[in-house]
């Protein structure tokens, strides 16, 4: 049953992805505890995010934008290299938070002639979401913040926080397992669920078109704004208790 509930939580969560561009991983992170074990958490959700990102690059590969992959791929492996020596025993309790405010200041005021959009932003970006993503999992709305920042049409932005995505989860699972994770005791459980994330990332693709721009122009932002509210908040309650 178990099993069932994380391949119908990966297909949803990858088709509101792949309709959206962001929320998925926040959302299957939500669904995991109570199903896996809280240590295999974390690296089991990146495999399965890795896969899933990586669908829906592929079901539209033709809007991928391959000039963000350098930088992308230089600051996550940085991250990665960061993040590493912390997992298991560093807390970066408040850094949701500021990650939080920081993507509502991007979203909301005209920032746009202070706020890099080339390839030091985006290197940043990967620094920062693979280096927290090692030990804090799903961390994706400051990207998609960032990405909103350079081009707002649809198929770009969906695809393209789709690249920096695959490329974040991508760099984690690989640092996970050389930290020693036995991802081949998980096989089963990534195997369902990856199943169910293609299959959620192809229906999610083929719908995606019956978004009108400008609806997903504001679906998209306010989405952005409730995952960073909620970064905000859960970093209040846990400092609090």
């Amino acid at each position: 049953m178990d099993l069932i509930i994380l391949a119908l939580a990966g297909f949803a969560t990858s088709l509101m992805t792949a309709i959206i561009g962001l929320g998925g991983g926040v959302v299957l992170m939500l669904v995991m505890p109570g199903l896996i074990p809280l240590a295999a958490i974390i690296p089991v959700h990146a495999f399965v995010q890795f896969i899933s990102n990586a669908a829906r690059v592929g079901f539209a590969f033709n809007h991928a934008d391959l000039k963000l992959l350098v930088p992308l791929t230089l600051g996550s492996s940085v991250g990665a290299l960061i993040g590493s020596p912390a997992v298991g025993w560093v807390s970066f309790t408040v850094l949701p938070a500021v990650a939080g405010v920081i993507i509502l200041l991007l979203l909301w005021l005209p920032f746009d002639r202070f706020i890099p959009k080339g390839g030091s932003a985006l290197f940043v970006l990967g620094v920062y979401q693979t280096g927290l993503g090692m030990v804090a999992g799903a961390t994706g709305p400051l990207g998609a913040a960032v990405l909103n920042r350079i081009n707002t049409e649809r198929e770009w932005i969906v695809v393209n926080t789709g690249v920096y995505m695959t490329i974040n989860h991508g760099l984690r699972t690989v640092a996970f397992a050389l930290l020693g994770f036995a991802f081949n005791a998980w096989w089963l459980t990534i195997t369902v669920m990856s199943v169910g994330v293609i299959a959620g990332a192809g229906l999610g693709t083929r719908l995606r078109q019956y978004v009108p721009q400008k609806n997903f122009e504001a679906l998209f932002k306010w989405i952005v704004t409730a995952l960073a509210l909620r970064m905000v908040v859960m970093t209040v309650l846990e400092l609090e208790s």
